[in-house]
């Protein structure tokens, strides 16, 4: 028997032995909500290159080495509006791609799949647009002979990163003299706060510089932007009020940067003859304070830099104080804190990196992986946990990106034959098809904006939530109607190939029902119908048909499994996403019965492949388990020790992984606000062994 199977039957049978009676798991007590977040406010000592801190206001985030700026590593300054298309390679022209030819049900289907006919034309579409650098900003530290200074020349290095505020105050000693420098970033603005204190300063030997690159189309790279081509871009720079205003143009991207200071500082630029894109700034007082602010349009009233400290303070206490809160202190279940602190600091990273004008990237704006674009299929497990925690405005402007993309959604699903609105699975800041297989045949995020639209409407249940959602819930559901296929025989609509199953490690080709979307399919078509009740509109006949007739979730021995047909389930496919757990979990259970979802539970527990999982996949086991009425299981998946469930000491999962930080406060938001048709009691979804008290306010029920 599996070991992790073992040790949690047995801790279950001792609690059903040993404890005659249950307790509440939850308070109404009023939580200090500054004294819970800044006792997990981070320190560190050592540099990490793979992994900075961070400050940022959810449209812009500033990455920063051991220093506090970007000295030693060439980390990034990223905004979700900030986008750059490399030019077309003579000859080629988008409309020109063709894709691939398919046969779906019986007819062909021309879908955007790389073409090795066009391997130039697949790899630009794969590449472009991609996210920019908008710019390194760094230390100019020099010995006292002129040399420049190396990450190992710092002693005594410290940085500290009160989440309560936003501040990141970073400290060393070069040649002898400490430098201190605060870093901020503006919550309204995307504009950064820099206080610089040393006497290095007056020596000659601290100043400060800006490094400007080009556009990147990697597909993955921690140090984003191209250095070593000055001829590709420009920078127009204008001197005017101790403010340098720059004028970035990178191709067809264009933006404005300001850089300003509180005091008397020379400007001019480094080696100007063979990189007219760095700049130079040239302190005179040992503590000198600057701004810098990005903008796609150009820069309005300037902020100083107290302000902008001021703001930070400011508008991380309204973010903390906003919403829900939960606080385990008072657990004495040894593991209680650090369930806590990685609770408190994946507020922080997602409230940095999420609660912006776009849905980000699976690596936030930190870096680039699969060139930069976000993922439909991740919306869900990056924004669901503002709606629960009761902080839906961090998620309205992200969520726009449905309406902003409609059209081009309908006319993709009009292009493959389909009614209303086909959603793709990555995109940029256009929506344009990435000829990626899987980006072509993925289908699990077609319900997401319909969940959305319910997350909505039971926190706002307006007519102008209704009339909001409308178009997009209207148009999803047609596509899901018109998707599936009926077979005559059995008398059902079928999830067809080629699919793409939520886990992407099944037969494209052959993969029919796959369990997970079709109980995702339930309640997407379940949920569209009753919108068109609350708006008093007649019923859909083809809606109500397609949901009466959906093929049921596959089963095989009395448990779930991945899709129909599947042979080998329990040793060939149990890896990668258990998404056949998540339609009762992730879903309320359209579809499903609990029994038998019972024994699929303790089947994937037995079996899974850990080794072979991503961060998200633990949230799911625990929300599984939560409904499932398992909550010592839940907690133990959450904290389950696995190379892709470790949370580092700046809270990154894995190799950052932000879409396990947003399932993780979805978890806990579900276990603590509960979930329609769940317990009525406080914190149902905790365990009643008295080694969970947990205190608790302001959640949402979860679907």
């Amino acid at each position: 028997m599996n070991l992790l199977f073992r040790t949690m039957t047995l801790r279950a049978l001792g609690f059903l032995l040993v404890s005659p009676f249950v307790l509440f798991s939850c308070t109404e007590e009023k939580i200090n909500r500054k004294e819970l977040v800044e006792r997990h406010n981070i320190t560190i000592q050592q540099n990490n290159p793979k992994k900075p801190m961070q400050v940022g206001n959810g449209e812009l985030a500033y990455n920063v080495d051991i220093t506090g700026m970007q000295t030693f590593d060439p980390h990034n300054t990223m905004a979700h509006w900030a986008w750059h298309t490399t030019p077309l390679p003579a000859g080629l022209n988008v409309e020109d791609f063709k894709g691939k030819v398919v046969n779906i049900a019986g007819r062909d289907v021309q879908l955007s799949i790389e073409n090795p006919e066009q391997p130039e034309l697949s790899k630009w579409l794969a590449a472009n647009p991609h996210p920019v650098n908008l710019g390194r900003i760094g230390l100019y530290l020099t010995h006292k002979d002129g040399a420049i200074a190396e990450l190992s020349n710092l002693k005594n290095t410290k940085q500290h990163l009160n989440m309560w505020t936003g501040i990141i105050t970073s400290s060393f000693d070069f040649d002898g003299s400490n430098v201190t420098v605060l870093t901020a970033c503006d919550p309204t603005r995307d504009e950064l706060g820099i206080e610089v204190n040393s006497e290095l300063i007056s020596k000659g030997q601290l100043k400060i510089f800006v490094e400007f690159p080009y556009a990147d189309d990697r597909e993955y790279t921690d140090f984003v932007g191209d250095f070593a081509s000055p001829q590709k871009h420009t920078s127009t720079l204008q001197s005017k009020d101790r403010s340098l205003y720059v004028t970035r143009t990178v191709d067809d991207l264009k933006y404005f940067v300001k850089i300003a200071s509180l005091n008397k500082v020379k400007l001019g630029q480094i080696d100007s003859s063979n990189n007219p894109h760095k700049i130079l700034i040239v302190p005179t007082e040992n503590i000198s304070k600057f701004t810098f602010a990005f903008s796609k349009d150009s820069i309005g009233k300037k902020k100083s830099q107290d302000d902008i400290f001021h703001a930070s303070k400011a508008g991380w206490e309204k973010y903390w104080l906003s919403g829900a809160a939960i606080d385990f202190s008072e657990c004495t279940d040894p593991r209680a804190k650090e369930l806590e602190r990685r609770v408190v600091i994946s507020q922080y990273l997602m409230k940095v990196n999420n609660s912006g004008s776009l849905p980000p990237a699976e690596s936030g704006l930190m870096k680039n992986n699969w060139y930069g674009k976000f993922h439909f299929e991740m919306l869900w497990w990056h924004g669901v946990h503002f709606a629960l925690w009761n902080r839906w405005n961090e998620l309205d402007e992200m969520l726009t990106v449905y309406k902003r993309y409609l059209a081009t959604s309908i006319e993709r699903a009009k292009r493959q034959g389909y009614e209303g609105a086909r959603w793709t699975k990555a995109a940029g800041n256009i929506d344009r098809d990435w000829p990626f297989v899987i980006n072509a045949v993925l289908i699990w995020q077609q319900p997401h904006p319909i969940y959305f639209a319910d997350l909505d409407y039971r926190l706002h249940p307006t007519e102008e939530t209704l009339e909001k959602w409308k178009e997009v819930v209207f148009a999803t559901a047609e596509f899901m109607a018109s998707y599936p296929v009926y077979d005559s025989a059995h008398k059902r609509y079928n999830l067809v190939p080629p699919l793409a199953t939520a886990s992407e490690n099944t037969p494209m080709d052959s993969t029919i029902n796959p369990a997970f979307e079709l109980g995702y399919w339930r309640y997407g078509l379940r949920t569209a119908i009753k919108w068109r009740k609350k708006l008093r509109l007649p019923a859909s006949t083809n809606w109500n048909e397609v949901l009466s007739k959906l093929a049921p979730l596959p089963i095989q021995d009395k448990k779930y499994v991945t899709f129909e047909g599947i042979k080998d389930m329990w040793t060939k496919y149990n890896y990668e996403h258990p998404t056949l757990l998540a339609t009762y979990g992730m879903l309320p259970g359209d579809g499903v019965d609990t029994a038998i979802m019972n024994n699929t539970f303790t089947e994937v527990l037995k079996t899974w492949n850990h080794e072979r999982v991503w961060g998200w996949d633990y949230p799911v086991f625990a929300m599984t388990a939560t409904r499932l009425n398992k909550p010592e299981t839940a907690i133990d998946m959450l904290l389950f020790q696995g190379k892709h469930n470790s949370y580092d000491s700046l809270g990154y999962n894995s190799w950052v992984y932000l879409p396990a930080n947003g399932g993780l406060l979805t978890t806990i938001a579900m276990m603590a606000g509960g979930w329609d048709g769940g317990p009525e009691t406080a914190a149902p979804g905790f365990p009643k062994n008295g080694q969970w008290n947990v205190k608790c306010e302001g959640f949402v029920k979860m679907p």
